[in-house]
Formats: structure tokens, sequence, C-alpha cells
């Protein structure tokens, strides 16, 4: 018998000690790294394997108006999520949610048979009424929940529609301020984890997890709600007095650039976006379409004429035979004969082609196009909307004396409504250029703070303060003595200027009786605090003149609005110019404290009505001092005593 000696069976032990420590070192260092590197991950994993989610929704922020007024906000609609394999019969399911929903059954039970952890039923489930709601919960069907949700609600129907824009079936922005703003007006998703077995059996031992969902930030804008309100007042009662193929409305503060006001004819219910054709809802007017300006663009032409000193208007005078001759082209008046011998403060006041051309040749190419562009022209205004325009000039190389002078009277070239609106500002204003914005601050809706505002954007100095004041008065006298007559207000100091502008066809020619109308307005004039634009394209039954049916729509909003805003009225400026048929409003004599008898005295074109008994006058309307059209009706309140004698 072979013996083993002491020492082999030591270096044996020894060796087997070894091997045994080295597995347990590996072993331990394994249990570490699993323990203390990827445990963590590992945890995740099993818990997502262990672990069901129901996503709840995070409301959408508000957009307000610039007084906090609400303009878009979200009403309760709780979504259906499904957990399949907690359905104990598909089928009696599938039959209940369908009558329901009113839906197919058979769609029902493909949806809920589905070998995922949880599934919806879209679009029925999503976003469902009131009643809907009741039903479901009434049934409580094992494998059926309700998650919180809610839809998007614009509580002044279609007013503002393109501006606001709308929301998709999850909450997502896909239009207007609703997109370009999305991620911060959508928040982030919660959700409720809760335990299951491998069947997808909900464990009871182990408690749910909630994750509460984040909410958007509530979006404060320029917009004045009164103003809008106006706005879609006016277009509505034109769109139905004269039948356009469209029409649009801006209003913008010119010492800031904030967007008060916009609409676009035809509009939509944002609710019921997918009712309506898309070419409805894709095309914002005020900043998508392009087209000739007309004489509204004769502003820059005036104001860079004015900055350059090449024209003083009350002293260079201009003979206007009706038509000029430019590179063998014959460029008329829209007055037939012409206007005669007249200042360039008339030829501003009388719309003169002609002598708007000359202080186009006066400038040149390169001054007028120069000025043109730093106003803003060309190029994208930065407004704060998906699907601006950039609208087109001349290039360099193609301007002729044809292509100068029709550009001097807004022929030839093409904008869009919001730069024509936000350089005529920066004409009136001192001369700054703002970017349109319409975003003024974000709110944290839980504890109502401002996170953050939106301060002006100066993009330009365009012209200076002493030439602005300049055209502030050209343009206050168009609306006093020239073509913007209409949009005078009693009280309030406006200035103005009407566009009229013709339209192209597909064969590149232009259009018969078929025009882009227009009229863009500000007051006070000494001060402005409101610039409207307003287009009609295209109107029926009536002259297609700026000046016959834009100005008098500009000129109610300016009204209206400045009223509803609260801005003083004005004693001074120019006094209206009336032509033939129209007769000077009369300014309405204090009555109260005379007797019937001193009525006599007052030989005043009123129409005069009492209410009461005696023989004093007491009150009156209207007011003393307000100005009235002839023959209008005045009511008188009489009494057996006099006040003053009370």
């Amino acid at each position: 018998m072979k013996r083993v000696s002491t020492v082999t069976v030591k270096k044996r032990i020894v060796t087997v000690f070894l091997f045994g420590l080295i597995f347990f070192v590996i072993i331990n260092v394994r249990l570490g790294y699993v323990q203390f590197v990827i445990g963590d991950e590992l945890m995740a994993k099993a818990s997502d394997l262990w672990t069901r989610d129901i996503v709840f929704e995070s409301e959408r922020g508000l957009i307000l108006d610039s007084e906090g007024e609400v303009l878009a906000e979200n009403v309760s609609a709780p979504s259906i999520v499904v957990i399949p394999r907690q359905i104990k019969d598909p089928q009696e399911t599938s039959e209940k949610l369908s009558k329901i929903l009113q839906v197919e059954t058979k769609k029902v039970y493909e949806n809920i048979t589905q070998n995922k952890s949880s599934v919806t039923i879209r679009p029925a489930g999503i976003k469902i009424s009131e009643e809907q709601e009741i039903a479901i919960r009434g049934l409580d069907m094992a494998g059926v929940y309700l998650a919180k949700d809610s839809k998007r609600h614009y509580p002044n129907g279609d007013d503002l529609s393109h501006v606001l824009g709308f929301a998709g079936i999850d909450n997502q922005g896909l239009m207007g301020l609703e997109l370009f703003y999305d991620e911060k007006l959508s928040g982030e998703k919660g959700r409720l984890s809760f335990y299951s077995d491998a069947k997808g059996r909900r464990l009871d031992s182990l408690a749910d997890v909630y994750y509460p969902p984040k909410d958007g930030l509530n979006l404060k804008t320029t917009i004045n709600n009164k103003v809008q309100t106006i706005m879609e007042r006016e277009l509505d009662l034109a769109v139905a007095k004269y039948n356009p193929d469209g029409a649009l409305a801006i209003a913008v503060n010119p010492k800031t650039g904030g967007v008060l006001g916009m609409s676009t004819r035809p509009n939509f219910n944002p609710e019921n976006y997918q009712q309506v054709d898309a070419k409805i809802f894709d095309r914002n007017l005020p900043i998508w379409s392009t087209y000739e300006p007309g004489s509204t663009f004769k502003i820059i032409t005036l104001a860079a004429a004015l900055e350059e000193g090449i024209v003083d208007l009350e002293e260079d005078e201009y003979n206007d035979s009706g038509s000029i001759k430019v590179g063998g082209a014959k460029l008329r008046c829209w007055k037939s004969g012409g206007h005669g011998h007249q200042t360039y403060l008339e030829v501003v006041q009388n719309s003169c082609n002609p002598g708007f051309v000359t202080l186009g040749q006066k400038l040149g190419e390169e001054k007028l196009f120069s000025y043109i562009r730093n106003f803003g022209f060309g190029m994208k205004t930065g407004i704060d909307l998906q699907g601006e325009g950039n609208g087109i000039l001349f290039k360099p190389e193609n301007v002729g004396p044809v292509e100068l002078a029709t550009t001097s009277f807004g022929q030839g070239v093409s904008v869009t409504p919001i730069q024509q609106v936000m350089a005529v500002a920066a004409a009136i204003n001192g001369g700054n250029l703002y970017q349109p914005h319409i975003a003024q601050e974000w709110i944290d809706p839980r504890t109502e703070k401002t996170v953050e505002t939106y301060e002006p954007v100066l993009k330009e100095k365009v012209i200076s303060p002493a030439t602005s004041k300049e055209i502030r008065h050209a343009l206050e006298s168009v609306v006093a003595k020239g073509t913007g007559r209409p949009a005078y207000v009693d009280g309030y100091r406006v200035g103005g200027k009407t566009g009229t502008a013709q339209k192209v066809g597909p064969n590149g020619r232009y259009l018969e009786n078929n025009h882009i109308v227009s009229f863009i307005g500000f007051a006070p004039a000494d001060d402005p605090e409101i610039v409207v634009y307003v287009a009609v394209d295209n109107p029926k039954g009536t002259v297609q003149f700026g000046g016959v049916v834009a100005a008098p729509i500009v000129g109610t909003i300016i009204d209206d609005s400045l009223r509803a805003m609260e801005v003083k009225s004005r004693s001074s400026g120019l006094e209206k110019e009336y032509q033939w048929p129209q007769e000077p409003k009369i300014e309405v004599p204090d009555l109260i404290g005379l007797t019937k008898d001193e009525l006599t005295e007052y030989m005043t074109n009123l129409s005069i009505e009492s209410s009461g008994k005696g023989d004093y006058i007491i009150d009156q309307a209207p007011k003393p001092g307000t100005k009235v059209e002839q023959g209008s009706k005045m009511r008188i309140y009489l009494s057996e005593n006099d006040r003053e004698n009370e």
C-alpha cells in the first residue's frame, strides 16, 4: 500500500483552500457588483416586469388675454384604460363597452384582447362625455379603468381661432399658439404603477405607486379680448354686407409690438376643426397671405422721402394731370383727369399715384429699396405663430424705371399684412421697428406667480422721431381731409391710409373688378396706442375702394377699442372736412335747467322727444357737447321742479 506523505497532504489541502478562497472572493465580488453597482438597474428592470402603469395626462396650461380672461381652458373628459389580463369575460365586456361608446363590438373585442399590459379604445374611448363616464362607473367592470383626462375648450367659440389654434386627441398642440408653445403648455405626464403577477393579475399585497403629472404653464398673451370682440363683430358685419372672398383684421400696440387682436374670415371653431376644410384652418391670413399692398404702402415711400429731406409737404408742389410716363409706360392716377395743382401734403391726402412716383424717382432705387428692407419687407417678422410668409420684392438686377415707379405706390411688390402693420407702426411710433409678439408671460398654475416674461424686441431704428411726427400729421390729414374721411372718429385724433390693390389672376394679368381693399389706421394721432389694419378681398355689390369699404370698419374698431381701453379722448386735432352730400355733425347743447318754453331759443337741427311731466328739463341724452348727425333724436327728461332749486 502506497503511503502519501504529510507534506503532500498539506499541499493538497492548501491548494483546495486557495481554490475555495478564490471562488468565494469571486462570488463576493460578483454579489457586491450586483448589489452596489447594477443593483438599481436590475431592480428597475424587475419592477418593469412586475408593474403595470396607468398614464395620467397633465393639464395643458391655460391661454389668457392681457387682463387674465380665459381664451383656452380644459374641461374634464376621462379616458378608458383596459388591462386585458384582468378581464374575466372579454365578450361580455366588449358588448357593454360598445353599447356605451357606440362602436362595433368586434372592434372593442379586438382592442381588449391584445397581448399588452394596457390598451385604450381609440378614438371612441378617449375623452369620453360625462354621460359615458357615469355609465362606465355604474358597470364596475374588472380590468376597465377611467384615467383622469381633459379636453381643450375655447369659451369664445370661433373668435381668435387662427391665433389660438387647437389641440389634438392626445392634448398635443396642432396649430396656432397651441402648436408654437406646445412644450410649455403641455407639461409632463403622470402615472399610477401597480404590481401584478406573471398573468397580469393585480397583487394587492404590494402598494401602488403614484407619480403625479406636472401641469403645463399658463400663457398670458398680449391679446385684448375686448378689442378682439370688436374686431370679430365688425368682420362678421362686413362679411354679411359684402360677401367677400375673404377678410382679415389686425390690431397692434405700436409701442411694444404686442398683438391686441387678429382675425380671419372664413374662420372655424377650434373644438370642431375636423369638420372644416383644412384650407380654412391652415391659412392664418394676417401672417400667411401675400399680395400687393396698394396705397397703404405709400406710407413707406413717404417716410423715406421725409427722412432723406427730399420733400417739404407744405412748400413743395406737384401738378397731377392724371398720369405720368415712365420708361415708355403710362402710369395713371386713380382719379380720371388727375387732381391738378396740389402740395405734397395734398398728394398724400389724395393718394395721388403720379405724385408718389416722383418721390420714388427722387429717392432712387438704392435708397427706396434700402428703406423698404429696413422697414422689414421681404423677410419674416418673427411673430410667434407658425406659417408666416416672406413677401416678395423685386431683385435689385430686375429694378428698372417702371419697377421703381410702381413700387413707390405699392404695385409690383408683395407683402404680408403683419409686415405692413409693423412697418406702419414703426413709421408712427417714433421710428422703432418692433418684432410682433403674442406671448406676454408664463405663469405657474400652482403658485400663480410669473416665471418668465417677454420683453419687446426692437429690431431696427428706421427713421427719426421728427420724421415720424411729420408722418403722423400727414396721415391724420388723410383721415380729416382726404381719402380716409370715413375712418374719422369724433373725440379722437385718427390717422390712416387707404389701399386698393388689384389681384393677379392665373394668367399673370390683373383681374377686372376684383380688388383687395384695405385701410390702416392709428390713434390717437399725437400718441398712438393702437394700429388697426383691415383688408377685404373682393367685396361684392359696392365700389371697390379702401376708403369706401375698409375705412369705416377701421374707424368703428378704433372708436370702440379706444373706449374699451379707456384711452382719454382728444379735443385738439384736425376737423373733418365734409364733402357733398355729407353734412357736418352738430354739437348737442346743454339744456339741463331750462324750461320747455326756453327751448325755442335753441334753433338746433335735432329731433327732440320728452319723458316725464313738468316744465323743467332735469336731464338729457346725449350728453352736452356730444357731436351727432343732423336730425338725430335727442331725449329730454322733465320734472315739476328745477333740480337746482331743490
